[in-house]
């Protein structure tokens, strides 16, 4: 005797109750992963977006004054592009109340007069090769100047600085063919330790996470932004100030990992689309500095001087001399750091195998965010480094992403992972880039390191230290 059927409703509403005995069911972790990514991605773009939009509003839209008739004087134009430097004798005091001249195919462009700090800026109207000239009647009694007139190609979106120098000719930028090598190569190896600096934290955390964060180019910006905050509107020193933005670059890396990254891990968030969201949070942060800091450069207060010292067959200012001490002291502690300390060793370890260091006990979350941190702390470094020893001591919001590519040039040609491979790679590069002007046009400098990285590549994909594949 078959048992009595339940009415399909009856059957219908005690499934009903047991579902709702169970509890809601959750949505599976790809899923929810996916629609945080989503999410996640959309809320930048509007971010970035929302920049671009106010970056725009905030810019003054007066129309053009017209030139008074009769006058030899150049029209004032409150559109256009921004042309910048500062002026410095041979002793590194500031030259104010001179006048800097602009000229476009031999007519007035537009003029400027530096101020109590020596700093000046003017506008011109267009893109194209200006003529740059000092009104030397206007310096004062006993200034010696070197290079007085320059002609340089001014464009949109670029940095335009202009340095004259000012003091007798050394014996270090005199000389043959031998001499400028030589110089060229000592500002190579200074380039590519800086480059370093920045790029060591970037190679860390693909180590240790597999992520390639194209946000890191902005950690360098905001170093550099704060430090300059921090020293010419706080008037604090740029060392102490420098030091201050290590430990905000430092607490910067650390919310990234816990606020986004972290996060993305434990939702089982894939490489791609972790990488999209870098490239999100990068645009976004760029765009931040942009409305905070403004789009044009600014100096920072101290170590703006241009002073170029003997040093045998060499010619270093005492900028550059520093940046070289600093980057290889502050490389040799991550050395050390690296090899001799407990969380060195299990930084190697979760880079080498990171199921395996955590099943010998390793706290790998805790690894990361030191890694995080470190990285955070010495891109700001790289950034105030950057600013003092290549961009004549000038912050300027796009700076990091200049820096960027070279960074993953370096890091990619030493070997994808490895601190001391991210280190060789980025002193080839720097030193390619310097050397490359002796054939290139100084505006394309860098397209030596770009050039080497593609040819070591196609022969050595996996870089000059890396490995083909890691067994354990």
């Amino acid at each position: 005797m078959s048992p009595p059927r339940t009415p399909r409703r009856e059957r219908a509403d005690s499934a009903g109750a047991v579902r709702a005995g169970a509890g809601p069911r959750r949505p599976s972790a790809p899923a929810t992963a996916r629609w945080l990514i989503g999410l996640l991605v959309v809320l930048i773009g509007g971010l970035a977006l929302s920049g671009t939009a106010l970056a725009a509003a905030a810019t003054p839209t007066t129309a053009p004054q017209t030139a008074s008739q009769g006058t030899d004087s150049p029209a004032q134009q409150t559109d256009g592009i921004d042309v910048s430097g500062t002026l410095r004798d041979q002793d590194g005091e500031p030259l104010p109340n001179v006048t800097i001249l602009a000229e476009l195919d031999g007519a007035p462009a537009a003029e400027a007069v530096s101020d109590a700090t020596g700093r000046w800026e003017l506008t011109v109207p267009t893109a194209g090769s200006y003529t740059f000239r000092l009104d030397e009647t206007t310096l004062p009694e006993g200034t010696e100047v070197l290079q007085g007139e320059t002609t340089r190609e001014v464009s949109d979106g670029a940095l335009n600085t202009v340095v004259f120098r000012f003091g007798e000719e050394v014996a270090g930028n005199a000389g043959g063919g031998f001499a400028t090598f030589l110089r060229l190569l000592v500002d190579g190896i200074r380039f590519g330790l800086v480059i370093g600096i920045a790029a060591v934290g970037l190679s860390l955390i693909f180590g240790t996470t597999g992520l390639t964060n194209f946000a890191h180019g902005e950690m360098v910006t905001i170093g550099a932004v704060v430090a300059w905050f921090i020293n010419v509107g706080g008037g604090v020193q740029l060392i102490p100030a420098t030091i201050v933005a290590m430990l905000v670059g430092a607490l910067l890396g650390a919310a990234n990992e816990l606020g986004i990254w972290r996060r993305l891990r434990r939702r089982g968030a894939g490489l791609i689309a972790q990488l999209v969201v870098s490239i999100g949070l990068s645009i976004a942060l760029r765009y931040l500095v942009l409305i905070i800091f403004g789009g044009r450069s600014e100096s920072f207060a101290d170590y703006t001087a241009q002073t170029v010292r003997n040093y045998g067959p060499i010619a270093l200012t005492d900028k550059d001399l520093s940046a070289i001490i600093v980057s290889v002291v502050v490389l040799v502690a991550v050395a050390l750091l690296l090899q001799k300390t407990r969380i060195g060793k299990a930084m190697r370890a979760v880079s080498d195998n990171r199921d395996l260091a955590a099943s010998s006990g390793i706290n790998v979350d805790r690894v990361i965010l030191f890694v995080w941190m470190l990285g955070g702390a010495l891109a700001t470094l790289g950034g105030v480094l950057f600013a003092l020893s290549e961009l004549s001591s000038t912050v300027q919001y796009e700076m990091g992403f200049r820096l960027l590519l070279l960074m993953f040039a370096g890091v990619i040609l030493g070997g994808l992972g490895t601190a001391y491979g991210a280190l060789l790679g980025c002193l080839i590069v720097g030193i390619l880039v310097q050397l490359s002007t002796l054939v290139l046009p100084l505006d394309l400098k860098y397209l030596g390191g770009l050039a080497v990285l593609i040819v070591i590549l196609v022969f050595r994909p996996q870089g000059l230290l890396g490995s083909k594949a890691r067994i354990g």
